[in-house]
């Protein structure tokens, strides 16, 4: 059914969407809090970046990211003077891609849950004595749950379909960058379409799945 290469493909998929996830979730939400509090001008520019890899296409994404990581790039400059070496066609320049690449589907629903905060909870604890970080995190962040799962199901699963930005930046190094989107591209190249039905097969499954779970989960949100 899968061969040996299908499964490490598989696995590394499930790693790169794993750690991305994390690091959306660790980073976005500090983005999304400011986003929603904030009245500065700069809110629209910024929530215009965060948008941009919603209508830009991959290879667009991918190739600005690559001339940035490569050795004349800026991001590159600076991993080579950190002794990181160059992060294309490496896990970690796909992590990097990941981040930029899936970031809309993670702050996005960040950002409306914390909106949807409001300011009375926030106001009451305040005279409670509570912080503003004792605020964020004993109110905020507990009402804002609904948006952390919406977040974190949307961030995974893009990260796991994902292709046009982790071929420009990982290329198809097995056990290094070859993740089960560029695998299915692997065995239509080489005509070996039973293999790339059972990986298409396992990706529309997981797919359905996951908005499966999303409408069901956005209804009970509602009735609370």
């Amino acid at each position: 059914m899968f061969s040996p290469g299908d499964i490490t493909a598989i696995l590394l998929t499930l790693k790169l969407a794993t750690v991305v996830t994390v690091l959306l979730i660790l980073l976005g939400t500090p983005l999304a809090w400011w986003l929603a509090r904030t009245r500065s001008w700069w809110k629209r520019p910024v929530a215009a970046v965060v948008a941009l890899p919603l209508v830009l296409p991959p290879t667009v994404i991918g190739f600005y990211l690559l001339v940035a990581m490569g050795p004349d790039g800026p991001l590159g400059r600076v991993t080579e003077t950190l002794g990181l070496g160059l992060l294309p066609f490496t896990f970690p320049g796909l992590v990097v891609a990941s981040l930029i690449y899936s970031m809309p589907f993670v702050i996005q629903p960040l950002h409306t849950a914390f909106e949807a905060v409001g300011d009375p909870p926030l106001e009451a604890a305040a005279t409670l004595g509570a912080g503003p970080v004792d605020r964020f995190f004993t109110v905020a962040v507990p009402l804002a749950r609904p948006g952390f799962v919406t977040g974190a199901i949307l961030g995974f699963a893009h990260t796991i379909g994902e292709f046009g930005v982790v071929l420009m930046i990982g290329g198809s190094i097995p056990g290094e960058t070859r993740v089960v989107s560029v695998q299915i591209y692997d065995h239509v190249q080489a005509f070996d379409y039973a293999r790339a039905h059972w990986l298409s097969g396992v990706l529309l499954v997981f797919a359905f799945v996951v908005l499966l779970a999303l409408y069901a989960f956005q209804p009970t949100r509602a009735r609370r």
